[in-house]
């Protein structure tokens, strides 16, 4: 970790080991510095068409990056790390305690069971004498309804497809998924029937209905990415890997859902497919971009959705929506067959209702299937959720500058959730600084502006812009305005602060 300081209108990185971080300070802290004019309707016409065009888009963009401090802090800072980064981690193999090593040669059913012995043997016990608000069915319901003959996933399947008709059509029109096929659904909850008749279910998520967000390939479906013309150049000829282990498991694959246009937005609201409803209150956004994969969580119709997250578009959502949004880290879920939009710091992510039910679909989808993408796939660790000193153990580091820049009725909402948590698990606040935090956002903020730019660019040369939505456009217009050097220093960025 490191500090930053002016030099003549630049920024120079010096090592942390030269300067001492300790007590934290506020005048170390850089309140994040977003200037960009708000607006709606046509004024958003409006300042795309100046965007698009080469001579006042020029200076906007000139602008725009100069009084949101890119040029200080990105462009024209001095650094001498090496400008590429990946975001590999070391993965540790080494035995710790009250955490089960597992395997990499497992499959996807055998990583489910294993992840299962991990969870609290009686966990609807625990549930049933908390004030843990989320009521609707589990992985666990669905399995042990399954076993016991109480229900059919056929069954299940009948209803989950009269829901999701009902809420796409007047008067809710919740706009949860952008495409749905009620044959395929029966026909695969039909197989899994079938296999709970001859008492031989693949594994607890068989038969469970499961999500995807429509920038993940899985067929029969095309993967639009919420456009209406990409997947006519991209055409989805394979499922992805992380379905592929899915459906190796039983996973009754129920559609793609809703997002906002090419994930460049936090809203959820899609000019193609609609906006997607919070499931809490039909007049507020449930959040971007897996706005769908969230919203179906927390109405109920699916335990658990499958999202993207490159800078929150999975975690947004699911904070707004009250359901568990997981990134795990890079490189940990396969990202073969999903969209290409951000190589460095999109990840496959998880949306579901409990902790418990987002690590069972977590040890499924963390199968490396052959052909393996990595030189030497990791063991996954799991923990033991069933152990109480896993829980008491865990250290949580705060920067209170950071925490406490946010509306009162956040901060009071945060607030109370770390006292929970420290009151009730014994859990342990650490004070720490990182005084490069403004650093870091907009050093994210060029990678991943610039690799969707990128990995779009292709598509885009033989696009007439008036498929995309004008919050797309506008947003495309400032990715593409990001230079090779600028993403370049966002790399070496990116090294010396995360390594």
């Amino acid at each position: 970790m490191g500090l930053l300081f002016k030099n003549e209108g630049h920024v120079v990185f010096k090592p942390a080991k030269d300067v001492d971080l300790t007590p934290a300070s506020s005048e170390l802290y850089l309140r994040a510095n977003v200037k960009a004019p708000r607006m709606a309707g046509f004024l958003v016409k409006v300042f795309a068409w100046f965007l698009e065009s080469w001579i006042f888009g020029t200076l906007l963009l000139f602008i725009l990056k100069r009084d949101n401090l890119i040029h200080k802090l990105v462009t024209n800072a001095e650094l001498e790390e090496p400008p590429v980064y990946v975001p590999l981690h070391p993965f540790d193999d080494k035995e710790e305690e009250d955490v089960k090593q597992v395997g990499s040669d497992l499959s996807p059913p055998e990583l489910v069971q294993q992840a299962i012995e991990c969870l609290p043997v009686s966990l609807e016990k625990t549930l049933n004498g908390s004030n843990f608000s989320f009521r609707h069915w589990t992985i666990s319901d669905y399995s042990r309804a399954y076993t016991s003959g109480e229900i059919t996933p056929r069954t299940v399947a009948e209803h989950l497809i009269a829901a999701i008709h009902e809420s796409s059509t007047p008067p809710l029109q919740m706009s949860f998924f952008i495409n749905y096929k009620a044959d395929d659904i029966l026909k695969q909850a039909t197989e899994s029937t079938l296999r709970y008749e001859q008492g031989v279910p693949i594994s607890a998520l068989d038969g469970v209905p499961i999500a995807i967000k429509d920038e993940i390939d899985c067929l029969p479906y095309p993967t639009t990415g919420g456009t209406k013309w990409l997947h006519n150049l991209r055409p989805c000829t394979d499922d992805a890997c992380c379905v592929k282990c899915l459906r190796l498991c039983g996973a009754v694959l129920v559609g793609k859902t809703n997002m906002h246009e090419l994930g460049a937005g936090t809203s959820g609201i899609n000019p193609h497919y609609g906006a997607t409803r919070n499931p809490y209150s039909r007049s507020k956004i449930s959040g971007g971009s897996s706005s769908g994969s969230a919203a179906v969580v927390a109405s109920g119709l699916c335990p658990v959705a499958l999202g993207v997250d490159g800078g929150g578009s999975v975690r947004m959502p699911a904070a707004l929506c009250g359901v568990v949004g997981l990134k795990p880290t890079f490189g940990r879920v396969p990202h073969s067959g999903v969209l290409p939009l951000n190589w460095t710091v999109g990840m496959v992510g998880i949306l579901a209702g409990t902790v418990e039910d987002a690590f069972i679909v977590y040890a499924a989808i963390s199968c490396q299937l052959p052909p393996r993408l990595l030189s030497a796939s990791p063991k996954v660790n799991f923990p033991l959720l069933n152990s109480t000193k896993t829980i008491s153990s865990i250290k949580l580091a705060k920067y209170g500058e950071w925490f406490n820049d946010c509306s009162d009725d956040i901060r009071e909402c945060c607030s109370n959730a770390l006292e929970r948590l420290q009151k009730q698990y014994g859990w342990k606040t650490v004070e720490v600084t990182i005084p490069e935090i403004e650093m870091m956002r907009l050093a994210h903020y060029v990678t991943i502006g610039s690799e969707c730019s990128t990995s779009l660019s292709s598509f885009l040369e033989k696009l007439d812009f008036k498929e995309l939505g004008w919050d797309a456009r506008v947003a495309l217009a400032v990715y593409g305005a990001f230079s090779s050097k600028e993403y370049i220093k966002a790399q070496k960025i990116r090294y010396v602060l995360l390594n």
